[in-house]
């Protein structure tokens, strides 16, 4: 310390100072000399503003010219789902074929997320709709179309009619259904220990009478003995009712 005291002196200080004002002073007339914002874009030369250069926030979307940000600028994950807006990304947005199967996570695509008649016919794949994925009850008469729905029947009921049981060498019975309903099906047979009768007939009742008010609501049957019979018999019609 002793010996730098000795050759410190006035001229020396001087010196020093002077470098230091020389050294630093152009830092600072520069900064003195420009202006607010008086440093454009085109002042810059390519690769100066580097990542590392821009503080968190500074590059905001207002300050983003539209069509700047391309998907070639874009690293891959570097935009993810919490990174988007509710409603960032319209359908408008995205081009054809932009959003394909693999890009979507499982029950991304719920029954709410559908347009009304977005899923058609056409968009439907071979055996993609199975019964396993019909939920109970979802197909109504009014889903239905009216040629299909009129094939179908409801309300299925059966009826029946025996005749008198005595020795007669021929009966006959009729089994009516219940009033609105009409015949999808029907059957006869012999009532008795017998084996000398046989069915003569067992048809809907529009085979033997003619009926122009739709289809036939009555079932006949009838059977004759075919030899002479000593038992009482009787002949029974029995006929399955529906509505349509």
């Amino acid at each position: 310390m002793k010996h730098l005291k000795k050759h410190l002196t006035f001229a020396n200080v001087i010196a020093c100072v002077a470098l230091f004002v020389a050294l630093g002073g152009s830092a600072y007339a520069v900064t003195a000399m420009l202006p607010k914002k008086s440093v454009k874009t085109k002042h810059l030369a390519q690769g100066v503003v580097t990542t590392t250069k821009l503080r968190n926030g500074a590059v905001t979307a207002a300050k983003i010219r539209n069509g700047a940000v391309t998907g070639a600028k874009i690293g891959d994950g570097a935009v993810d789902s919490t990174q988007l807006l509710d409603g960032g990304v319209r359908s408008v947005d995205l081009g054809g074929g932009v959003v394909t199967t693999g890009k979507l996570k499982d029950g991304a695509v719920t029954s709410d997320k559908l347009g009304s008649g977005a899923v058609t016919n056409s968009r439907l794949g071979s055996d993609s709709v199975g019964t396993g994925k019909i939920q109970d009850g979802a197909v109504t008469a009014a889903k239905l179309a009216p040629s299909f729905s009129a094939q179908l029947v409801k309300d299925v009921s059966y009826a029946e009619a025996t005749s008198a049981s005595n020795t007669d060498a021929a009966k006959t019975a009729t089994a009516t259904c219940p009033s609105g309903k009409k015949v999808i099906g029907g059957g006869a047979r012999v009532v008795g220990t017998t084996t000398t009768v046989a069915i003569t007939q067992s048809s809907p009742l529009s085979d033997v009478v003619a009926i122009t008010a739709g289809p036939p609501s009555s079932w006949i049957a009838s059977a004759a003995a075919i030899a002479a019979e000593a038992n009482p018999w009787a002949v029974q019609a029995f006929v399955v009712c529906a509505t349509f």
